[in-house]
């Protein structure tokens, strides 16, 4: 490949400013093109919406690092998600290479509802076919329940569980989550390690590119000659 590979980082911004400034510097350091909205460096144009041209951006990338926080974001449209939840998204259905990394809270506050039950229920109940039922809070169903106080200082906006468990690709059975690697960060230097050790072998990343298209290429001809 002749060009830069293009890394998309898509993160909120509030409270991580210094980890986004220590992964941009990383990437570019590697050999990387970077768009990341916090820099000023994805591609914009007039004739689009600010959500627009950060979808069209993941569309044209390279390679996708999500980046999720306590911190949902502010942009919401209509769908009712942020444009970070929905850059993350964009990434997973178009099977973008990608990485994601979690804050220690959200993984945290996911592993807790789980585990909730309210005192009348029975932890050992089981469903007509003998599987044990899940707490009431498990899924984005069970917590639409919930609310979070105003002043939440763990969380920002319960979504943010729904964001990873949309990287972790939790409603698909478990031999079909490919690509669903989310690693947990607590401080921002276990972050910067994970993309020391992600990004730093820049020929290996091109290869791992190369080979993608190359799979990708494979199973469409695959499907499409199965429909002929």
């Amino acid at each position: 490949m002749s060009k830069k590979l293009t890394v998309m980082v898509s993160s909120t911004v509030y409270g991580v400013e210094e980890l986004l400034d220590r992964v941009y510097s990383l990437l570019t350091a590697f050999g990387y093109e970077v768009w990341m909205s916090h820099k000023g460096t994805v591609p914009v144009s007039s004739n689009e919406t600010a959500f627009e041209s950060c979808l069209k951006a993941v569309e044209k990338c390279d390679l996708f690092l999500g980046i999720i926080t306590p911190q949902y974001g502010s942009g919401v449209d209509a769908t009712g998600l942020s444009i970070t939840h929905q850059e993350m998204k964009k990434a997973i259905e178009l099977n973008k290479p990608r990485w994601f990394l979690a804050h220690d809270h959200v993984v945290f506050a996911r592993k807790l509802l789980n585990d909730l039950w309210c005192v009348d229920d029975d932890e050992n109940a089981r469903d007509e076919n003998g599987k044990r039922v899940k707490g009431p809070f498990v899924g984005t169903e069970g917590r639409s329940k919930l609310k979070l106080s105003r002043k939440a200082s763990s969380i920002s906006d319960i979504r943010v569980i729904q964001m990873y468990e949309d990287a972790t690709m939790e409603q698909l059975p478990q031999d079909d989550r490919q690509g669903n690697w989310v690693q947990k960060f607590d401080r921002d230097d276990d972050a910067n390690l994970f993309v020391v050790a992600q990004f730093s072998r820049y020929q290996d990343v091109e290869q791992r590119l190369t080979e993608h298209f190359q799979n990708v290429s494979q199973v469409s001809a695959s499907v499409g000659a199965r429909h002929e």
